[in-house]
């Protein structure tokens, strides 16, 4: 386990402290701070549980069932049902990271003290955090409205040592032998326990914390591809001056320029050698790459921005507020949270296309400017890189079909009270796949322009692209060849993308890059 600790007080998290407990298994701590305000809420909640008047979430049913009064003698049962019931998600395992944010994230509103959990249910949710114990959650099960309450629900049935839950050392076991090995005594609910466990948007969040750190990093290496295309193509780098880019002041597209100008300084292939093909402009899918890029870029930004605020929220219904008062609310509507995913998954699959056209510019021999057909070694004998852009831009296709917005379905549930729902866990979901797929456009796009580059002999090309053609060489992608069995070469370079290493390849030559 990493020895890095996080300390949950009242007042959220920041999306670093996600990615630590997520993927670097971070410990978490409860501050002083959030025991008393978990204490002090509590308070509350045990008040009002004693009074004869119904209150929502605390003495009475849920959802289409609020109507019910619910006798003392029957709210632990209560509390115990609504996480049996809601444990209801089908299909395959999530993964890991997604549900280590998720139950952070709802440790996070917990330590608020806007939920009335007490500070003992808190605190069995970040030992199991700490113990490396990860519940079994399913695919399907939200619908992104109350909350992510199916796979919620299976992170409290394993609180309450119930359900399956994976090891530290990756094997399903019973979540009660698992609790039990690591000295974790399972929680007993009590009035309102069990309903403020389930009811956020923590999961969709937590996925959306993680797409933006990876969409970054990519975004970053699509930026690096491009300009290698740029140069194995014979491009002008004339387009990236920064006084053109300052008259259309978009951030995003000043960046995406800034790093393809970068990584091409001192290229000897740039802009000079069209003697043979003379023409005025670069295609769109060269020229345009940092407005695209750029565009995207900045979609992340906002989607940051909405993240941000989402984590500084307490996300429950009803909430304890700091008068005493328990009121009901919408805040669990994942509406905020889902629009930027769906945005997300369109600007990745644009950016997987333009990504596309230029590696089909790459091995057209009618537009590579010189190079040879599919950048094969004996073209008719060997086939090059022909099935690679077919990969690719299958990848592409599905990255377009993903594209369709999640957030504009709703399926009405639980008796017409829930009319309307969000759909933002599956926004979150293909957001995931998407990803995965614009890394292996971005790999595949790499591993044409370095070949297109090495193919350019007698020319110089940029110590920045030097670097990168070293380090993925040095990785397993093999170079210019006859044709050899091309997968392993292209898991090596998506591999070498998903990894961060292009980026690392370039920024000792160019410095720290947007």
């Amino acid at each position: 386990m990493d020895m890095h600790t996080v300390v949950l007080g009242t007042s959220g998290t920041t999306a670093a402290d996600v990615i630590a407990v997520a993927r670097d298994n971070a410990r978490v701590e409860l501050s002083q701070e959030a025991v008393a305000a978990l204490a002090a809420s509590r308070e509350i909640v045990d008040a009002l549980a004693a009074k004869p008047e119904p209150v929502y979430g605390v003495s009475t049913g849920f959802g289409a069932l609020a109507t019910r009064h619910i006798s003392q003698d029957l709210r632990a049962q209560l509390q115990r049902n609504i996480v049996r019931s809601h444990a209801a998600g089908m299909g395959p395992h999530v993964e890991r990271e997604v549900v280590r944010a998720l139950m952070f994230l709802r440790l996070k509103t917990v330590a608020s003290g806007h939920t009335g959990v007490r500070p003992h249910v808190a605190q069995t949710m970040a030992d199991l955090l700490n113990a490396g114990i990860t519940p079994v959650v399913h695919e399907y099960g939200s619908l992104g409205c109350s909350g992510d309450l199916a796979p919620l629900s299976h992170c409290a049935l394993a609180l309450m040592g119930e359900g399956d839950a994976e090891g530290p050392d990756g094997v399903v076991r019973p979540a009660g032998e698992l609790l039990a090995a690591h000295g974790i005594v399972p929680v007993e609910l009590r009035e309102k326990e069990g309903l403020a466990l389930l009811n956020g948007t923590d999961g969709m969040l937590g996925m959306l914390i993680m797409a933006i750190a990876d969409l970054k990093r990519l975004y970053t290496s699509a930026d690096i591809t491009a300009a290698l295309s740029l140069e194995a193509l014979l491009g002008t780098d004339k387009v990236l001056a920064p006084e053109l880019h300052a008259i259309r002041p978009h951030p995003g597209q000043g960046d995406s320029a800034d790093n393809m100008l970068r990584v091409l300084a001192g290229s000897g292939l740039t802009g000079h050698h069209q003697d043979d093909a003379p023409r005025v402009q670069d295609a769109y899918s060269v020229r345009c790459a940092p407005q695209v890029a750029g565009a995207g870029r900045d979609t992340i930004a906002y989607a940051l921005t909405v993240a941000e605020r989402e984590l500084a929220a307490a996300v429950d219904n009803p909430v304890v507020l700091p008068d005493g008062r328990v009121e009901s609310n919408g805040n669990f509507h994942g509406a905020p949270v889902a629009y930027v995913l769906d945005f997300l998954a369109i600007a990745a699959a644009d950016l997987g296309s333009i990504c596309e056209r230029r590696t089909d510019r790459l091995l057209d021999k009618n537009r590579s400017h010189g190079l040879p057909p599919f950048l094969a070694d004996d073209a008719g004998v060997d086939s090059g890189l022909m099935i690679a852009q077919y990969t690719q831009a299958a990848l592409v296709s599905e990255m377009k079909r993903l594209a369709a917005p999640a957030s504009v379905d709703s399926i009405p549930s639980s008796a017409m009270q829930e009319d309307h729902v969000s759909m933002g866990w599956s926004a979150a979901r293909k957001l995931r796949t998407t990803i995965d797929n614009l890394t292996r456009i971005v790999a595949v796009e790499l591993y044409a322009a370095t070949r297109g580059i090495e193919l350019r002999e007698g020319l110089t090309p940029a110590p920045a692209s030097q670097a990168v053609i070293k380090a993925v060489r040095e990785a397993g992608v093999e170079g210019p060849g006859p044709d050899r069995y091309l997968a392993p070469d292209l898991a090596a370079a998506d591999a070498f993308v998903r990894a961060g290493r292009l980026v690392e390849a370039v920024e000792p030559v160019t410095g720290p890059l947007a």
